[in-house]
């Protein structure tokens, strides 16, 4: 006799287009630091569990956030503009308007590269200390 799969079963095998979750890691926290948590999941629209879930992944595969990487990466062209404009200032060169203009759209081709130059640089130091 054949037996039918039940699909309640089958649903819960598989949620969402993605294994079933079925690993767990806990933590403490004090009255303020669940309070910090909830308050930042609520702004997200998501449940405390989903958001610390993403905040965990993130960190484990250190991952910014969208806002935290777009703001990375523009202090990066800040950085390479600064590099790359202050250093002939400074040996008395002048620059001129075409000069800074072909600067900026050097900055703006590169700045991405940049960004994840530095977090690489970052990430083998990490790896080194361990």
């Amino acid at each position: 006799m054949l037996l039918q799969n039940d699909p309640a079963k089958a649903k819960k095998r598989k949620l969402k287009g993605r294994p079933l979750r079925s690993q767990s890691i806990g933590t403490k926290l004090t009255e303020q630091e669940e309070a910090a948590v909830l308050a930042a999941a609520q702004s997200q629209g998501k449940s405390p569990g989903e958001w610390v879930r993403d905040i965990l992944m993130a960190a484990a595969r250190n991952r910014l956030s969208s806002d935290d990487s777009a703001l990375f990466v523009e202090l990066q062209s800040l950085r390479l503009l600064l590099i790359n404009t202050l250093e002939p200032l400074l040996r008395g060169d002048k620059m001129t308007a075409d000069q800074f203009k072909e600067m900026l759209r050097y900055v703006k081709a590169n700045k991405r590269k940049a960004a994840e130059d530095t977090l690489a640089s970052y990430a083998e130091r990490s790896t080194e200390q361990i």
